[in-house]
C-alpha cells in the first residue's frame, strides 16, 4: 500500500486582503503550507504533490524539496486542481491499485500528523473508494455540510448549494480527503460545473462513489479546533492562539512554569527544560534552549540562543547568544549576535554586548557598549565604557585581561590590549595596549578660573 498526497495551494486568498498568497501567511513564525507539508510527512506519505497557481513562485520558495510543484494556470476549482495534479502523478505510479492519495489543503495549519494518519488507517481498514474528514460544529454556517445515508456519506452539499433542511446540518466538511487512485482516476473527469460558483466541486466525488455503491465513509476529527481553514486575518490570528496554547500547554506538563501562558509566545524549535519559569509576555523564538531553573521575566526576546541553568534574565532582548549558568541579564539589556557569556556574569540595565565573550564572575553593570570584544574572568566594568570598535571602515577587537577594573566613562580605541589586573582611571581614553599590574589612565589637568564672566 502506497500512500500520497495532494495539497491545495493555488488560491489567491481575496479575504486575507494582501498581495502575498494565502498559505504563506505565518502562523507562529512559520508559513501555513510549511506546517501543513510538516504534517503530511508526519503521516508516513511516500511523495507530496503541491499545485501552485496566485504566486506560485513566492510560493516555491518555501517548499522542501521533496514536494513536486504543480502549476494550475487556472483556477477552476478544488477537482481542477486536483484533476492538474494527478497528470503529474500518474507519469510517477504504473500501477494505481492500493494506492491512497490524500488530498487535504494548504490552508489549514493546526491538523495534527495523528489525524491525518489515523484518517489515512480508516480509509485502508474499511476498503473505502472515498474517506472525508468530518467535524461537527455547533454553528456550521459557511462550510460543506456531510448528507449521510447511515455510515455512509451520500454528498457532500456547499453552503451556497444547501437547502433550508440541509444547511441545519451541522456535520461539516473539514476539506481533508483520502481517495482511491484508481476510482479517483476514473472519476474525476465526470465532474462538472453545473452549481452557484461554477467551479469543479472534488466534493462531487462523494456523490458519485455513492451513486456507484461504493464505499463511502467519513473520518471524524475528534477536535473541531483543528479543522480551522484561515481565509481571513482574524482566523490566522485565531490559529496562532490555538497552535500557541497547544505548544504551552506541552511545554506545562514537561516541567515548565508559566505565569500568564495566553501571553507566552513560543515557537516550535524551543526546548525548554524543567524547573524554567517565564513570566507573562516573554517570546522565545528559534532554535532557543532555556536550561533547568532559569527564570525569564516580563518582556524579554530570546532568538536563536542557549540560557544556562539559573540564569535570570530581566526585560532583555538576546539573539543568537549564549549566556552561561547563574547569570543575570538587565533589565533592557541587549545581547546582539555572537555573544558569549561565562557563568556568574553580571550585565545591567542599558547594556549592550555584540560579538564578544565574557568569561565568569565579570560585571557589566549598566549603561555600556561591549563590541567586539574578548574579555577575562572577574572584570568590572564602570558605567558608560564604550570599546570603540569601528573606525569608519573596519571593526577591530579589544582584548580585557582578567581580574581588570575599569573605571566609568572609559573610551577603550580598538584595536588594544589590557593586561590582567590592571585598573583603568575613569574618564579615559586608551588607544595603547597596557601591560599587566599597571595603573593607566589619562586626564587633562583641572583648570578653575575664579570669577569668571562670559
Amino acid at each position: 500500500m502506497k500512500n500520497y498526497a495532494i495539497v491545495l495551494a493555488a488560491g489567491k486568498g481575496t479575504r486575507m486582503r494582501s498581495s502575498y498568497p494565502k498559505v504563506l501567511h505565518r502562523v507562529l513564525g512559520k508559513p501555513m503550507i510549511t506546517r501543513v507539508l510538516s504534517a503530511i510527512d508526519g503521516a508516513k506519505i511516500e511523495r507530496k504533490y503541491v499545485v501552485v497557481g496566485h504566486g506560485a513562485e513566492l510560493v516555491k520558495e518555501v517548499l522542501d524539496d521533496a514536494s513536486k510543484i504543480v502549476l494550475q494556470e487556472q483556477q477552476l476549482g478544488t477537482g481542477h486542481a486536483v484533476l492538474t495534479a494527478l497528470e503529474q502523478l500518474k507519469q510517477d505510479v504504473s500501477d494505481y491499485s492500493d494506492v491512497t492519495v490524500l488530498v487535504t489543503c494548504g490552508d489549514t495549519p493546526l491538523i495534527r500528523s495523528e489525524c491525518l494518519a489515523e484518517m489515512i488507517d480508516t480509509h485502508h481498514a474499511q476498503n473505502n473508494a472515498v474517506t472525508v474528514m468530518t467535524t461537527v460544529v455547533p454553528e456550521p454556517t459557511g462550510y460543506g455540510r456531510i448528507v449521510r445515508d447511515g455510515d455512509k456519506i451520500k454528498a457532500i452539499i456547499e453552503q451556497k448549494d444547501a437547502s433550508d433542511e440541509e444547511k441545519r446540518i451541522n456535520e461539516i466538511n473539514v476539506g481533508t480527503y483520502c481517495f482511491n487512485l484508481e476510482f479517483l482516476v476514473n472519476q474525476i473527469s465526470k465532474l462538472d460545473t453545473n452549481n452557484a460558483q461554477g467551479e469543479f466541486y472534488l466534493t462531487d466525488l462523494l456523490k458519485i462513489a455513492y451513486a456507484n455503491g461504493l464505499n463511502t465513509a467519513a473520518y471524524i476529527l475528534p477536535n473541531a479546533e483543528e479543522s480551522l481553514g484561515v481565509n481571513n486575518r482574524v482566523q490566522l490570528a485565531k490559529a496562532e492562539k490555538v497552535l500557541q496554547a497547544r505548544i504551552n500547554d506541552y511545554w506545562m506538563m514537561q516541567g515548565v512554569s508559566m505565569q500568564d501562558p495566553a501571553s507566552i509566545f513560543i515557537e516550535d524549535e524551543v526546548t525548554l527544560e524543567p524547573d524554567v519559569y517565564l513570566e507573562a509576555n516573554v517570546h522565545l523564538f528559534g532554535h532557543t534552549v532555556i536550561k533547568h531553573d532559569a527564570v525569564i521575566e516580563s518582556g524579554s526576546r530570546i532568538t536563536n540562543s542557549v540560557i544556562g541553568e539559573n540564569a535570570l534574565i530581566k526585560q532583555s532582548v538576546i539573539k543568537d547568544s549564549t549566556v552561561g549558568a547563574y547569570t543575570t541579564i538587565g533589565p533592557f539589556a541587549q545581547l546582539r549576535p555572537g555573544s558569549s557569556l561565562g557563568e556568574h556574569v553580571k550585565v545591567g540595565n542599558f547594556v549592550e554586548v555584540k560579538n564578544s565573550t565574557v568569561a565568569n564572575e565579570s560585571k557589566i553593570s549598566h549603561h555600556t557598549y561591549i563590541g567586539d570584544t574578548d574579555m577575562g574572568a572577574r572584570v568590572n566594568v564602570g558605567c558608560g565604557t564604550i570599546t570603540c570598535n569601528y573606525d569608519g571602515k573596519n571593526k577591530y577587537r579589544t582584548v580585557i585581561g582578567d581580574d581588570v577594573f575599569i573605571g566609568s566613562n572609559t573610551n577603550l580605541i580598538a584595536p588594544i590590549a589590557i593586561g590582567d589586573k590592571t585598573v583603568i582611571g575613569a574618564g579615559s581614553t586608551l588607544s595603547k595596549d597596557v601591560v599587566n599590574n599597571a595603573l593607566a589612565f589619562t586626564r587633562p589637568p583641572l583648570v578653575v578660573k575664579e570669577n569668571w564672566k562670559k
